[in-house]
């Protein structure tokens, strides 16, 4: 495979000292791993921490700034930061009010997050946890114990990030998190495998013709594999699933944010002819379709195909999700 990298061994340090040039409103250390909002202790808001192994980009470094996360760790590629990144994290941001560890449902964040709370707690700095486990494709997988966690992510940042950058209280802020991530479910579909620095080919086998439905976004095994259909056709898997879960959120005629995330290696014009058919879904099933964001957003490195979040919204949602923000990757309102 062919990689716009130095090696493997630098590729994570190499994409930071760019984030670095690129965005002087971040302060980017690369040894040590961490990605701070230059402003994160003014103004005595909530700071909003989270991380994962890179290889997910923009996800998370790309959502640190005004109105999302106050600092980021990326670990290696699929590999989880270490405590001790969260804990500088957590400790660079605080600014009296606590902080908030968003944590996507895989075990060594799990862990490592869990570790990092602790100390910081030692440390005289509070901390609240939210887990986002969104993904309905399957229960347990290679990496988690109970469901994954994915595009839900970007809701829970952007939203919670809206209401700390607001001023509300921890309690207020965590509590909101958990209740985006409950109202929100996930389906993912790849047509290719994705291929690590380090392995320099697919990480695992998907024949030509054939595509993996419900595949996690470090390409764990999904429900099932079929023979390549029409996007009309992946929609109606994508959506269907996503609905059957979504009729646990009440209130049921409420409308929904929706994501059509690309895993990586799928242009645009794709994923919008995508999203047309998951909103002729959900126009066909009486669910209206308040926001919609379409991109590259919680990636797996080289990855084709995609995956659909939908977030049951109600006022406060949606105002927050409109809250002004301006980060590397998203950015309106400001």
């Amino acid at each position: 495979m062919k990689m716009l990298i130095n090696s493997p061994e630098t590729v994570v340090a190499d994409a930071l000292r760019g984030l670095a040039a690129a965005h002087p409103e971040l302060d980017v250390d690369v040894d040590r791993g961490v990605v701070v909002r230059r402003d994160a202790r003014d103004g005595g808001r909530v700071g909003l921490v989270s991380g994962g192994g890179s290889g997910h980009e923009p996800l998370h470094a790309g959502f640190v700034g005004y109105g999302m996360l106050s600092a980021a760790c990326p670990g290696e590629v699929f590999t989880s930061p270490v405590p001790d990144q969260m804990l500088r994290a957590a400790q660079a941001v605080e600014a009296g009010q606590g902080v908030l560890f968003v944590v996507k449902n895989y075990t060594g964040d799990v862990l490592n997050f869990q570790m990092a709370a602790e100390l910081a707690e030692d440390d005289g700095v509070r901390v609240e946890q939210v887990l986002v486990n969104d993904d309905v494709a399957v229960t347990d997988s290679l990496y988690t114990a109970g469901r994954r966690g994915t595009g839900a992510t970007l809701f829970v940042e952007k939203i919670a990030g809206a209401a700390a950058e607001e001023g509300a209280p921890l309690e207020q802020v965590a509590a909101l998190a958990r209740r985006v991530n409950e109202s929100s479910r996930t389906f993912g579909v790849a047509l290719s495998a994705c291929s690590t620095p380090a392995k320099g080919g697919p990480t695992f086998d998907l024949p030509d013709g054939e595509m993996e439905l419900g595949v996690g976004i470090h390409g764990e095994p999904g429900r099932e594999r079929r023979a390549m259909m029409p996007a009309r056709e992946i929609a109606e898997v994508a959506v269907g699933a996503v609905l059957e879960e979504l009729v646990e959120v009440a209130p049921a005629d409420a409308p929904v944010l929706a994501l059509v995330n690309g895993m990586g290696a799928t242009p645009l014009l794709e994923l919008y002819g995508f999203h047309a058919e998951v909103v002729r879904l959900l126009e066909a099933r009486g669910v209206a379709v308040a926001r919609a964001l379409v991109g590259n957003y919680v990636t797996s490195l080289d990855m084709a195909g995609c995956s659909v979040t939908l977030c049951r919204a109600d006022a406060e949602t949606l105002r927050l999700w409109d809250a002004p923000v301006q980060t590397a990757a998203l950015r309106w309102g400001r």
